[in-house]
């Protein structure tokens, strides 16, 4: 018997552990991290024709068109490893790039099963990313709150002083947080007029989040 692929969309602001429950679930449910982000490096670095295209557009500034980017990811769902379906997360971003992975699943009498929001307060965003700091030699991460080095703002493994992300100062989080409720939440009343919403609350331990988000994707896999 063939059993029907399954594609969960991961939505959210920055900062709401999507990342983090992506790993989890893709290691508790045998199905592939699809992270957009990923992506673009993938194809960017090893010169794909979709990468090459891609860059055309970034090196002049511009923003990469959704028929990119829906492309790379379509590409990606094609692999093996995606044969029982995949966890989405960074794509869709807008209501077009949705609308064009939904045509593109029901071409071939599949769907998005499920699409779960981690809701959580901006101050806590705020507070998650802006505490960020990172190893420039090792890539090792840690949080000034949550994970503090042992020394003061120095890497455990190697003694490199450790550095914010310009993405990650309180300025840029704030508009990266615009950006958000602006283009991709949206997308929350998209995937709940279809009946397929669930949504979490992500201000928890990352236990307590897991649990619920494993409840709320109960029955999808045999």
């Amino acid at each position: 018997m063939t059993t029907k692929p399954v594609y969960i969309v991961l939505l959210g602001p920055p900062g709401s552990g999507k990342g983090t429950q992506a790993d989890i679930l893709q290691e508790r449910l045998g199905l592939p991290h699809v992270a957009s982000g990923d992506l673009f490096r993938y194809n960017l670095k090893n010169k794909t024709p979709l990468g090459l295209k891609a860059k055309s557009y970034m090196d002049r500034g511009d923003l990469v068109p959704d028929d990119i980017t829906i492309a790379m990811v379509l590409d990606r769902l094609a692999r093996p490893d995606c044969a029982r379906g995949a966890i989405l997360d960074g794509f869709p971003r807008t209501i077009a790039q949705a609308e064009a992975l939904d045509a593109a699943l029901a071409d071939k009498g599949l769907a998005i099963d499920r699409a779960v929001n981690f809701v959580v307060p901006d101050a806590v965003i705020v507070e998650r990313i802006t505490g960020r700091r990172i190893c420039p030699v090792c890539g090792a991460t840690y949080h000034v709150t949550f994970n503090p080095p042992k020394d003061d703002n120095r890497c455990d493994r190697d003694g490199a002083e450790l550095y914010q992300r310009d993405d990650d100062k309180p300025e840029t989080v704030r508009n990266r947080l615009k950006v958000y409720r602006e283009l991709t939440a949206p997308l929350v009343d998209y995937y709940r007029a279809k009946a397929v919403l669930v949504e979490i609350d992500g201000n928890r331990p990352i236990e307590a989040v897991t649990e619920a988000l494993l409840q709320a994707l109960q029955g999808l896999l045999a």
